[in-house]
């Protein structure tokens, strides 16, 4: 069986790296026949320094899907059109908005020097900041900051793109429309109710409705609407997450 997971807030917390104990049990997993994919919102560059380089190798959905690596490779990119990312800019420059956006591997950043994002921004210096035009494709952007965050919010939405906003987060992160983690899956070869989905957020939601079982972790509204499960957020967390994973492991036959 297929097991995808989310990280932040689903097998890592606080943007510390997915604890040994968890990545015990994926590797315990995947040595049983089991295969384990990762998609996360952040892009492969910011992923890898929170999973152990033993699985550096496994398939990973980066950037809410406009990234995919396999084997250690990155072998698929979606970009924003150069006409999409101009109106972009147009809308940053009105409202006076601040941004981390990403490209290929180099990210642009003009955010707070103290915003709490930046812990997760490529602490292992992998990548270089550069200025924004220099980034080509871009394939994520993040806006963290606006003098009318709402009214940006309703422009932008207007654009053909796809916006995110995170739970009990004042930020906007903008994809390419169409591109989500599912249709990242797809283009790996995965189908649907194939593989059992770990995910907190409502960008797990199209990973949620293909899957064969679902598991939330925490509590969110719109996602709990597509889950299976749930495993509250609370101590003991991670004991119940690898519980889980073993049991399922157990109750679906390797596919």
């Amino acid at each position: 069986m297929k097991f995808v997971f989310d990280l932040d807030g689903t097998i890592c917390f606080k943007g510390q790296p997915v604890s040994q104990h968890i990545i015990n049990a994926l590797l315990e997993i995947t040595k049983g026949g089991h295969e384990v994919i990762f998609a996360s919102a952040r892009p492969i560059r910011d992923m890898l320094p929170v999973i152990d380089q033993n699985l550096h190798h496994y398939k990973m959905i980066g950037g809410n899907g406009s990234i995919i690596s396999k084997d250690g490779e990155i072998i698929y990119t979606e970009a924003f059109s150069p006409n999409l990312i101009d109106d972009i800019k147009k809308l940053i420059e009105k409202y006076n908005a601040t941004y981390l956006i990403d490209g290929h591997w180099d990210y642009a950043y003009t955010g707070p020097s103290d915003h709490r994002i930046l812990q997760n921004v490529d602490p292992n210096k992998l990548a270089h900041l550069v200025n924004v035009e220099e980034l080509d494709p871009v394939i994520k952007i993040l806006i963290l900051t606006s003098n009318d965050f709402e009214q940006l919010e309703n422009e932008i939405s207007q654009l053909e793109v796809f916006v995110n906003k995170h739970k009990n987060e004042k930020i906007l992160d903008i994809s390419p429309k169409g591109i989500n983690k599912w249709r990242a899956l797809r283009g790996l070869g995965v189908q649907k109710n194939d593989y059992i989905a770990f995910g907190n957020d409502s960008n797990d939601i199209p990973i949620f409705e293909n899957a064969l079982y679902s598991v939330m972790i925490g509590d969110h509204e719109d996602l709990s609407q597509y889950a299976n499960d749930q495993i509250v957020n609370k101590d003991g967390l991670e004991d119940e997450i690898i519980d889980r994973i073993q049991d399922l492991t157990k109750q679906y036959k390797i596919k």
